[in-house]
C-alpha cells in the first residue's frame, strides 16, 4: 500500500487535480527497478470499486515494482483515458480494458454455473486490449447496462433495509456517492456494502462494539476479522468490515442480474466491432482455497470441455486466468485446453483492496512466459493504429 498522504493527493476529486499531483509527487518519488515477470492486468479504480483512482493505480503498480499496469473496471471503461494519461507521465507502458458479466442464454451453457458466485447462467467476461480511439464506442455501448444496473442495486437497497430496518440505507444519498457514477462509473454490491458499512461504523463505532454488533447479527469471526475488527487505527477500517458484511448479506439480498447483462452474441459482435479481445474469466472450483479467501464452491471444471465447445461455438477466442488462484492440476489442465482450441491466454488478478499487492508472484515461474508475453500483445494491439 502507498503512502496514505500521497494516496489522498493522488485520489483528489478531478482527474485534472490527480494528474497535476501526480507530477508534484514524482518529484520526490524514486521508483524500484521494473521487474520483467512483474505485470497485472486486471487492476480495478475508482470507476469500479477500489481504493485507487486510475492515477493512484498507475502509482502503485508502478511503486510496487511493476514493468506494466491494466485498468479493469466493472461495466465501466470510464477511467482508461486517465490511466493512459497518468501511466505516460509516470512512464510506464500499460492496456487497458474492462470487464462484465454476460448472459449465457441461448448457448450451451444457458442454466450452468461458470464463474459467477452469485449466479448461474451468467459469466463474468473481460475486454482487454481496447484501442484508445474506442473508449468512447464501448461506454455508450454499456450506458443501458449501467441504467438497468442502478435498477436492481435500488433493490438490493431495499433487502438490505428490510434486513436491517434500523440502518435505513439510502442509495442516492449513501450509495451513489461513493462511485463515479456521474462519470459512468460502475457500481457493484461492493459500493452497497461500503454504504453499510460506513452507517454501521457511525452507529456502532469500531473495535470490540463492533465485534458485539456483528455477533448479534448472527455473524461470526474468524481470528484474523476479530484482530482487524479491534485495529480502529487502521485507515481502510471500512473495507475491512465490508469484506465481512459481503459474505454475510450479498446472499440474502442478492437480486438477479437479467437486463444489466448483454448477450453473449452482442458481446462478442462489439469487440469485434471495435477490435479488441474478449476474453472468458476462468475461475476453477474452490476446495481448499489456494488464496484462503473463498469458500468452497463448484464452478466451471466438471464440464470445463462443454464450455471450451461453448467458447468455440459462440466465436469467444480468448481466457483470461488467475495464476495463484488455482491449483496445479487446474491450470495444467486449463492451459492444455486453451492451447487444444487455439484460446489466446491472458492473465491478471483482481486488484479492489488496500491490503492487497499488484505484484504477482507467480509471474516468476518459467511456465507462465507466455502471459508475460500476452500482456506485450496487447499492449502492441491496442497502440497498433
Amino acid at each position: 500500500m502507498i503512502d496514505i498522504s500521497i494516496l489522498n493527493k493522488l485520489n483528489a476529486p478531478t482527474k485534472e487535480e490527480r494528474l497535476e499531483n501526480l507530477k508534484e509527487v514524482l518529484k520526490t518519488t524514486q521508483f524500484p527497478p521494473a521487474v520483467p515477470q512483474y505485470i497485472n492486468n486486471h487492476i480495478h479504480t475508482t470507476y469500479s470499486f477500489s481504493p485507487y483512482s486510475p492515477t493512484a493505480a498507475v502509482y502503485a503498480a508502478r511503486m510496487e515494482g511493476l514493468c506494466t499496469a491494466g485498468i479493469i473496471d466493472h461495466d465501466s471503461i470510464s477511467g482508461a483515458k486517465e490511466f493512459l494519461e497518468a501511466a505516460k507521465i509516470v512512464d510506464i507502458p500499460v492496456t487497458i480494458g474492462m470487464e462484465a458479466r454476460v448472459s449465457m442464454d441461448g448457448t450451451r451453457m444457458e442454466g450452468k454455473r461458470t464463474n459467477n458466485p452469485d449466479q448461474v447462467g451468467v459469466s463474468y467476461m473481460t475486454i482487454q486490449a481496447v484501442r484508445h480511439d474506442k473508449i468512447d464506442t464501448l461506454t455508450e455501448f454499456f450506458k443501458p447496462y449501467q441504467d438497468a444496473r442502478h435498477l436492481r442495486n435500488r433493490k438490493m437497497v431495499e433487502n438490505i433495509n428490510k434486513l436491517l430496518p434500523a440502518i435505513a440505507l439510502d442509495y442516492e444519498k449513501d450509495v451513489l456517492p461513493l462511485s463515479l457514477a456521474k462519470e459512468n462509473g460502475g457500481v457493484t454490491e461492493r459500493h452497497l456494502m461500503y454504504a453499510l458499512a460506513i452507517k454501521l461504523v457511525k452507529q456502532v463505532g469500531k473495535g470490540q462494539a463492533m465485534i458485539d454488533k456483528l455477533l448479534d447479527l448472527g455473524i461470526s469471526l474468524s481470528k484474523k476479522q476479530e484482530t482487524q475488527m479491534l485495529d480502529e487505527e487502521y485507515p481502510f477500517y471500512e473495507y475491512d468490515l465490508l469484506g465481512i458484511l459481503k459474505s454475510a448479506f450479498v446472499p440474502k439480498i442478492y437480486v438477479d442480474a437479467t437486463d444489466e447483462c448483454p448477450k453473449l452474441k452482442d458481446m462478442v459482435d462489439i469487440c469485434s466491432k471495435i477490435d479488441a479481445y474478449l476474453c472468458y474469466a476462468y475461475l476453477g472450483d474452490v476446495g481448499d482455497s489456494v488464496t484462503g479467501d473463498k469458500k468452497a464452491q463448484k464452478f466451471e471444471d466438471d464440464y470445463i470441455e462443454d464450455l471450451f465447445e461453448c467458447l468455440k461455438e459462440e466465436n469467444v477466442k480468448a481466457v483470461t486466468y488467475m495464476p495463484t488462484r488455482n491449483t496445479p492440476e487446474q491450470l495444467t489442465r486449463l492451459r492444455k485446453l486453451c492451447d487444444d482450441y487455439g484460446m489466446f491466454q491472458v492473465s491478471g488478478e483482481d486488484i479492489n483492496s488496500p491490503r492487497q499487492s499488484f505484484v504477482i508472484k507467480a509471474m516468476e515461474n518459467p511456465m507462465f512466459a507466455n502471459l508475460i508475453d500476452a500482456t506485450w500483445k496487447l499492449i502492441e494491439h491496442e497502440n497498433n493504429k
